[in-house]
């Protein structure tokens, strides 16, 4: 089948996220000038450079009452500053309960059941169960085309990593099985690892 998608798919359902898969979650801390945090997950994110370490994570959706689609935005983009953790396997309900389109006096936090401590170099809050956490700052956020596609990039100053996920000086993932978003509402976790050599090497 070939589709273009300016002219529909034609299928039950949009198979564009099933086919960019497996997503890494970037569940994103952010706390407003007023004080009040927030918590959300995003599935468009990733690394994008070493050296400095950068990441970015993308909002596809938006509230009527944000200048910058959701919460989260609207709080980097005048903050500066926001946290993004790593999902493991057994954060899974809790996360999906704080993906939810609540009202801006809603602390996902609070409402998900989720205990929260400072983070070492930034005004945000920080899920200390988490096997990882990157307390980032805001470099540039960009609008995509589209009425509210809009991407989002920081530069990574402080890096939490679990003790036990940390296995003869490697970060195991096996430890904690990330989640990770397939198409529709469809997850997954990595629980197996194999290693490639490049050639050359």
């Amino acid at each position: 089948m070939f589709y273009q998608p300016k002219n529909g798919h034609g299928l039950s359902h949009n198979p564009f996220n099933a086919v960019i898969t497996p997503r890494p979650i970037a569940w994103i801390s952010t706390r407003g000038p007023d004080g009040k945090d927030n918590l959300a997950p995003y599935s468009f994110f990733n690394g994008v450079a070493y050296d400095p370490p950068q990441v970015m994570f993308a909002s596809t959706s938006g509230k009527s009452d944000r200048d910058l689609g959701k919460d989260s935005l609207d709080n980097i983009e005048k903050t500066g500053v926001f946290c993004i953790h790593i999902v493991a396997e057994d954060m899974k309900d809790a996360m999906n309960d704080t993906s939810g389109a609540y009202a801006r006096d809603v602390d996902e936090f609070t409402h998900a059941g989720l205990d929260r401590v400072a983070c070492e170099l930034i005004d945000c809050a920080r899920l200390p169960t988490a096997p990882a956490a990157l307390e980032c700052k805001l470099t540039q956020i960009t609008r995509l085309p589209g009425e509210e596609n809009l991407v989002c990039f920081g530069e990574v100053v402080g890096v939490h990593l679990r003790d036990d996920c940390l296995v003869d000086g490697h970060f195991d993932v096996t430890r904690f099985r990330p989640l990770a978003r397939l198409g529709y509402r469809d997850y997954t976790v990595v629980k197996d690892v194999f290693s490639l050599t490049r050639p050359g090497e």
